[in-house]
């Protein structure tokens, strides 16, 4: 009688989290949200289209944010603002107190420098690569029921894989104010009550970080809309049939110091200890030799129009 080797075996004691993201860039991404796996108590592996990674077996798939996002961008005025405005514009607070939320605060400004520091060189645009890779994940996840997360385009990368579609440009939906891109806390967003994330965050309201232009439109097939903005934009979604497929529009590893942002990655590793299969090295050799996905063509069409767009004005 063959033996199983250790490789075919399921670790339920610190289960195995695929983390996903591109070859270039992404290594502030990887830090913080390996930190926040190893913190949930899971073992976290990166994964990018040169370096398909399953180590022994993945029983938790996080399908990592876009490096498609300017650095740039990720400071303006507005947030300048609101980051003054909660630190040391507040007239009633002691001085203990402003100098203590001072210190606090000064984790986004360092976390800002140290992306834009280590996004030099990293190039922004499609990645179809990444693309096939992460779609081909969330299909194997999806079929061997796997606990998935989705942060900011993995959550909308989820809702294509289930024939959803995307607004490529979400500006118009802040005629009143600018769109905040910050990896400070600063919309405000509302959890949908009875929901797989409200159980998990425990919590309705709460302020996220922003770091995307685009956003769910129309949900894919069995896909809930569980948070939004008070314009509606879309910022969690999750499926109905699965324990664990969780998209937020935020980004929640750059905000391990508030304890409902670390309870979503414990519910991701709570249900890894559970499942009865994983991906492994096979599975996704074989899934990357499939063609691209029509749903991945159309999105990058889509995306390659919106951004033609955008440089003729």
């Amino acid at each position: 009688m063959a033996f199983l080797t250790n490789k075919h075996f399921i670790n339920r004691t610190v289960p195995t989290i695929g983390v996903t993201g591109p070859d270039k860039g992404g290594g502030m991404a990887w830090f913080f949200t390996s930190l926040a796996v190893r913190l949930a108590g899971g073992r976290p592996v990166r994964i990018t289209p040169s370096r398909p990674r399953t180590a022994d077996g993945l029983q938790g798939l996080i399908i990592g944010g876009g490096a498609d996002v300017d650095p740039a961008t990720y400071q303006k005025d507005n947030v300048v603002e609101e980051y003054l405005d909660q630190t040391i514009r507040k007239p009633h607070r002691s001085i203990f107190q402003k100098v203590r939320r001072t210190a606090r605060w000064l984790y986004y400004p360092a976390l800002f420098l140290a992306r834009k520091l280590f996004s030099r060189g990293s190039g922004f645009g499609l990645d179809r690569e990444r693309d096939h890779l992460e779609f081909q994940l969330i299909d194997q996840a999806i079929k061997k029921g796997i606990p998935l997360m989705g942060i900011c385009r993995g959550s909308q990368l989820i809702n294509v894989y289930f024939k959803g579609t995307l607004y490529q440009d979400i500006n118009a939906f802040y005629l009143e104010e600018p769109n905040p891109s910050s990896v400070f806390p600063v919309k405000k967003v509302h959890i949908k009550r009875g929901s797989k994330l409200a159980e998990v965050l425990g919590i309705q309201h709460l302020k996220v970080n922003a770091l995307h232009n685009q956003a769910v439109k129309d949900t894919g097939e069995n896909i809930q809309i569980v948070a939004r903005e008070a314009n509606d934009v879309v910022q969690g979604i999750e499926r109905e049939g699965h324990d664990f497929v969780i998209g937020v529009q935020w980004h929640p590893e750059y905000l391990p110091q508030r304890k409902h942002q670390r309870a979503i990655f414990k519910a991701l590793v709570k249900y890894a200890r559970e499942v009865q299969q994983q991906i492994e090295y096979n599975d996704l050799r074989e899934a990357l030799s499939k063609p691209v996905a029509p749903e991945l063509e159309e999105m990058e069409q889509e995306e390659t129009q919106t951004r033609q767009k955008v440089q003729s004005l």
